[in-house]
């Protein structure tokens, strides 16, 4: 099953991982040709690709692979806080 959504794309966006999040967008402008959330996503990435930041390599490695309770429920309050916003 995939979970290659836009709401993924944009959690790496915020992460730093641009590029993973254009493959996102590509996979579901693929199988959705009608999607204007992924075009236009795609479309904002590709401008400003020369200027995407390095990954929070920490933060990606806690949230990917939480080590206790507590990295998870830092995550849930993050992802909270983030979805919030949108």
């Amino acid at each position: 099953m995939s979970i290659k959504t836009t709401l993924l794309a944009q959690i790496y966006e915020m992460q730093g991982l641009k590029e993973d999040a254009l493959k996102i967008y590509r996979d579901i402008l693929s199988s959705e040709p009608d999607n204007r959330e992924a075009q236009a996503a795609i479309e904002r990435l590709l401008s400003t690709k020369r200027h995407f930041p390095s990954p929070n390599l920490a933060q990606l490695e806690l949230f990917s692979n939480p080590r206790n309770e507590e990295d998870l429920l830092q995550f849930q309050r993050w992802l909270l806080e983030w979805t919030s916003k949108i």
